[in-house]
Parts: structure tokens; C-alpha cells; sequence
């Protein structure tokens, strides 16, 4: 086992845990919220305010970055971190959640996806061994196996055969020799079927017996399933997973759903939430949510948020930030950015700190009743 990617769990509180885990470009405390940068960047924020924000980890995208501008043309310019700047840890998405998405334009074989560019049209194909290849040329800290990601309301048969498939393709990425740096992360699947999840999990450890796995994500949910269901379900599965590498909740990042996911011990989220919602003016804050188009901003001498000492909420008004939205300057998406983003990777490190004194419940009950003290 490649001990590097090991999680050191130094507290718990309830289901919850903060731990510590190594990476070649530097160690990853969690519970952790990681940023989305799909094609080489966090959208509308430089490497330098990401380094001010203080994410953990930051995402790449296997099929994006394959296609434009290429894997082979990103290792000849030495790796994705020297090639957008980031020298903290990188995760890849397989590109499986992307062809899943491209339904009209794909078909899925037991070799792998046929699809479709959405740039040009052109024909394309994505196995298993063609996602690892990217993976290794993008030079990412973490690799993620490429799944099948079925949507939240498929049938149970189509889903069984779906999970097998995810199985075998899994296979085949832990045979994919990767460099040395680099962990691979398995991918479960089972929608909200907890049998499901479970059995799927004892044939992802089948494979992990024989050469282990650097991590564990859980996919597949957040997909089209009712809210209720994705609780109960992530409520009762995560406990399952082992304790000893990270725990990885794939594409969920409302602050209600990363505090829940905290909650039942979930160590990993991601996100394209905080920059896609501040690129439409809806921001997030420690009273609530608020969206900065309303007239009721446009006199307003606050901060952002009074709780939040990031660039934005240091430096402007509310006033400033409604009249750069509503004139339509770049500058807005930057700054409602670097807040969205710093309110949402602040909320998962001080619920670390709350689960290293022990007082997550009580931390967990006033961020929850702080949410609704103001008037979107």
C-alpha cells in the first residue's frame, strides 16, 4: 500500500473525524472542501487568491482537459500543477461524470465510451486505460477510476448491470500503471439502494485485497434523487467505507449538504456550486443566503458578510458589489467568487476545529440557525 495516502485520524466527534493525509505536493487536512477548476483553473480566480482562500486540494478534468487543450501537450509543459500555477495538491475527475452528462452523444460498450466532442463534433473514446493515461499525463496527486455514473432514478436492473460494469472498468484502472506519486481512488456506486452500496463496496474491497486502493469516493448521488433519500442513504454507508484512507463525497457543496456529509464522517467534497452561484450573484454567507441583484443592496454600506474576513468582504460594500454585478463588470464574478469560495472552504475548516474540541453538534446547530437570520 502506498502509505503516503494513508489517513492519520487524529479526532472524532460522533460520526464525525478530522485526520491528515500526504500527498507529493503537500499534506491535506481534513474534512476538506476542494475547489473545481475543470479546465485548469478555479473560474474567474487566480492562483494567487486561491492561495489567500486556502483550499486543500483543487480538481482538473480528465475529459475537458483531454480534449482542449490535450494531456500530451500539458506533460510536455511539465504536468498540469507547473501548467496553471497550482503547486499544492491536484485531484482528477475520471471524465466519467462528464459523459454520463453527454447522453444524447454517447454510447457506453464494455471497452468503454464512444462519444461525441461537444467542442467540434469529432468522434472520441474514453476507456478505463485511456482515462488513466490522462490522468498519468496530467501528473495529478489524485487519480480517480473511471465509473459508469448512472442518473438518481434508474431502474434497479439497468443500475445492477451499470454496477458491474463500474466494477470491471475498475479492474482495469488498478492494472493501469500510474506514476509514483500518483493514488487511485475507487468509485462506488448504488444510488440510494444501501444493499446495493454495500455489495458493490465488497467487490471494490475484493480488488483492494489484491493491490489497494489510495481512497474511497461515493458517487452517484446528488444525481436527481430526492434530498431525503441521499441523507439516509450517505447516513448509514459512509460508516462502511474503511477508516484508514479518505472518504470522498463526489459533487455535493451546499453548505447544508457539506455539514451533513461532516456530520456522518465524510473526509472529501467537491463542488462547481460557490463560483457558479457568485457568477449569478448569489452569494453565501454565515446568515444566509443573499442575492446581490436586489435593490435593497444597492445603498448598503455592509460587508458581504460581517463574519467573513476575506479580500471581498474586507474591502467592499454591498453597494460597490450590486452596482459591479449589475453593470456587468468581470470584476464582479471575481470578487462574489473569492467569497463563495472563502465561505465555503472556511465552513469545513472550522468544522475540523470543531471536531478537534469536540464540539461539532453545538458548532453544527448555530451555523444551522445562523442561516436564516436574513432575507435573501
Amino acid at each position: 500500500m502506498n502509505e503516503k495516502f494513508l489517513l492519520n485520524t487524529v479526532a472524532q466527534d460522533g460520526g464525525s473525524r478530522a485526520g491528515h493525509f500526504d500527498t507529493a505536493h503537500g499534506r491535506v487536512l481534513t474534512p476538506a472542501f476542494m475547489p473545481v477548476g475543470t479546465q485548469g483553473t478555479v473560474k474567474g480566480v487566480t492562483p494567487a487568491q486561491l492561495s489567500e482562500i486556502g483550499p486543500q486540494v483543487i480538481l482538473g478534468n480528465t475529459y475537458h482537459l483531454g480534449l482542449r487543450p490535450g494531456d500530451g501537450l500539458i506533460a510536455r509543459m511539465g504536468g498540469l500543477h507547473a501548467f496553471m500555477g497550482w503547486h499544492g495538491p491536484i485531484l482528477t475527475d475520471s471524465g466519467g461524470f462528464q459523459v454520463f452528462s453527454l447522453a444524447s452523444l454517447r454510447k457506453i460498450t464494455e471497452e468503454g465510451v464512444k462519444f461525441q466532442s461537444h467542442l467540434d463534433g469529432s468522434p472520441q473514446f474514453l476507456s478505463p486505460e485511456r482515462s488513466m493515461e490522462i490522468q498519468r499525463n496530467l501528473g495529478s496527486d489524485i487519480v480517480m477510476a473511471l465509473d459508469e455514473c448512472p442518473h438518481g432514478q434508474m431502474e434497479r436492473p439497468k443500475l445492477e448491470a451499470s454496477m458491474a460494469r463500474t466494477i470491471r472498468w475498475l479492474a482495469r484502472c488498478r492494472d493501469y500503471p500510474l506514476a509514483e506519486h500518483q493514488g487511485l481512488f475507487a468509485i462506488n456506486q448504488g444510488g440510494t439502494h444501501l444493499d446495493l452500496r454495500t455489495a458493490h463496496l465488497d467487490q471494490i474491497l475484493e480488488i483492494d485485497a489484491r493491490r489497494p486502493f489510495q481512497g474511497f469516493a461515493v458517487g452517484g448521488l446528488s444525481v436527481g434523487e430526492p434530498k431525503e433519500a441521499m441523507n439516509a442513504t450517505l447516513a448509514e454507508f459512509v460508516r462502511l467505507l474503511p477508516s484508514n484512507r479518505p472518504r470522498y463525497l463526489m459533487g455535493v457543496g451546499t453548505p447544508e449538504d457539506l455539514l451533513f456529509g461532516i456530520e456522518c464522517g465524510v473526509d472529501l467534497f467537491d463542488c462547481v456550486l460557490p463560483t457558479r452561484e457568485a457568477r449569478h450573484g448569489r452569494l453565501l454567507t454565515s446568515r444566509g443566503r443573499i442575492n446581490i441583484k436586489n435593490a435593497r443592496h444597492r445603498e448598503s454600506g455592509e460587508p458581504l458578510d460581517p463574519n467573513c474576513n476575506c479580500y471581498t468582504c474586507r474591502t467592499f460594500t454591498r453597494a460597490y458589489l450590486h452596482h459591479l454585478f449589475k453593470a456587468g463588470e468581470l470584476l464582479a464574478c471575481t470578487l462574489n467568487s473569492i467569497h463563495n469560495l472563502s465561505y465555503t472552504v472556511g465552513l469545513t475548516r472550522a468544522a475540523r476545529q470543531a471536531i478537534l474540541e469536540e464540539r461539532l453538534p453545538e458548532f453544527a446547530h448555530t451555523v444551522r440557525n445562523d442561516w436564516n437570520t436574513e432575507e435573501p
